[in-house]
Parts: structure tokens; sequence; C-alpha cells
């Protein structure tokens, strides 16, 4: 590993002056470090300053109320899942958040974290796009927002310019007989690689019939993606077979995998409208039981 610099600022202002900063080329955000820290290692990044923004309070903050979410880029996986409101008003948040490496990795890893390390196959992204979540970026020039499906802009790339750091995640209030829902399918059953992963959100009139939804799908093309056309078979259904066949089958459409050692294109395609299917089954029970 390259030597570099290391700083912990406790404000916003100061972090961002630290990433913008003409002194060092290669300055780098750090939050949980669970895959910065170990692509330092492998030398497949450079940095020559870390900027650790775990002690931002504005980075550290869980706001739940009438509005929805306000979800700190820095907050950790674990406090995530050790929230119960947050995990019963965006279930599908916890169902990703809860298969992101291991209780030793979910003490350090952040959902900000995960977003910018822009991986296709990150758990949590497909799930935030079902949930319309935005991104407040701050940097230099102010404040901005873009929504988390035009966050990353491929693999290991994001929207972020020099100087910017994603402050926090704003998910909207789920409105009532709403839920969502993510699966994933990996190789081993924990500690892995997602193959595939997709997330389902959708709301329920009062007669069981979907009025709205979204659909998300990660590990298929070279960054996490929205699913309209798969959505949009489920409006207007009971969910139903004959529905969830029109989304599976849209979704396998939607996709553009690769092949890699993990699986072929063919076998992603085909798996994405199975978990399509029973994420969307999942979401739906869910919904149903907030009546």
């Amino acid at each position: 590993m390259e030597p570099f610099r290391y700083q912990a600022p406790q404000s916003l202002t100061e972090a961002i002056e630290l990433l913008a900063g003409d002194g060092d080329p290669r300055p780098r955000a750090l939050a949980g470090g669970t895959d910065l820290l170990v692509q330092l290692r492998a030398g497949s990044v450079s940095a020559g300053l870390l900027v650790d923004v775990k002690r931002i309070p504005d980075l550290t903050g869980v706001v739940l109320d009438g509005d929805g979410l306000r979800l700190g880029a820095a907050v950790s996986a674990a406090e995530i899942g050790e929230h119960r409101q947050l995990a019963d008003s965006y279930p599908g948040l916890a169902d990703a958040v809860g298969v992101i490496g291991s209780a030793q990795v979910q003490g350090r890893a952040s959902v900000g974290g995960n977003l910018c390390n822009a991986s296709p196959a990150a758990d949590s992204v497909p799930a935030l796009i079902a949930l319309g979540a935005q991104c407040l970026i701050a940097g230099p020039s102010g404040s901005r927002t873009v929504p988390v499906e035009s966050f990353v802009s491929g693999p290991g790339e994001t929207a972020l310019a020099r100087g910017e750091i994603l402050v926090e995640l704003r998910l909207p209030r789920p409105p009532p007989r709403s839920a969502d829902a993510y699966l994933r399918f990996t190789p081993r059953t924990e500690m892995d690689i997602a193959v595939v992963g997709a997330a389902v959100n959708l709301t329920l009139d009062s007669d069981g019939v979907c009025r709205a939804a979204r659909v998300a799908l990660g590990a298929v093309a070279p960054t996490a993606m929205a699913a309209p056309a798969a959505a949009q078979a489920l409006v207007g259904t009971r969910i139903d077979e004959e529905a969830l066949a029109r989304a599976a089958a849209a979704a396998s459409a939607a996709c553009a995998p690769i092949d890699d050692k993990r699986g072929t294109a063919v076998f992603r395609r085909k798996l994405a409208g199975v978990l399509i299917r029973r994420a969307a089954t999942t979401a739906a029970a869910r919904a149903a039981q907030r009546g």
C-alpha cells in the first residue's frame, strides 16, 4: 500500500475544503473503509489523502419524520439494522443492508459508502432506486440533489465532482398500504457478491389493486437500474400470476448482463425475472398487512 495522509474533519465545510484542496491530487472520502481499504491494499485505487467523514454530524444522522427519511451517508449498516422504526417503514432497505458482508463489516460499512463504491452488484442501490431515494451532494459550489439512479455513472464512477461529498440520502415517506422488498442470489449463503439483486416497491389500494410500483435491478448492467416496464406490468393488477409473469419477462428483457465466473448472461436474465417475481410477491404481502 502506498503511503497516504489521514484527516478526520468534524464539519462538512472542513471536509469539502480537504477534498477540494489543491495540495493533493488524490483525496478520497473514507466512511467505513470496507471497500476502499481493500482496494488500496490491492493497488486497484490510489489516494494521497484519506478524509474520514464519520465524525461529521451532517453525515451521521438518522431523521425519520412525517416527510420521510434523511439518512446520513456515513451511518453504519448495523445502525440501520438496529433501528426498528426505520426497518418497519422501509423493510426492503433493511433487507438489502442486512446482507452486506458480515456482522463485523456491517459495523463499519455504510449505505452511502456502498453507493459511492459504485459497484454494479451493490446490494443497497436497487433498494434505494425502488424507494425513489434522492442524493444530497455538497461541494465548493454549494448543494445539489440527484436521483440515486443517476448518482452512479459506471463501475467505480459517480456523479461526484472534485471536492463534492455525498451528505445524505432522502427517502419519501411511504404512502399507506405501501411496502418494499429486496432479494438477491449469491453462490454462497453469505459474504458474497450478488449475481443478481432485485427490489420492488409498491402501493396497494383498499381493494388490493396495485396503484404504483417501482422496480430495480442490480448486477445485470454496468450500473444498478430501474426497470419501468416491469413496474408498469404490476400497476392496475392484484399482483396475480399473470401480472407477475409479465413483470418477470419485462425484468429479464431490461437486463444487459455479462458472463463472468459467477454466472452467465443467460442465467442472469432468467434469474432477474425469478427474483422480481418473488420480491413483488413479498412486497405485496407486506403492503397488504399495512391496511
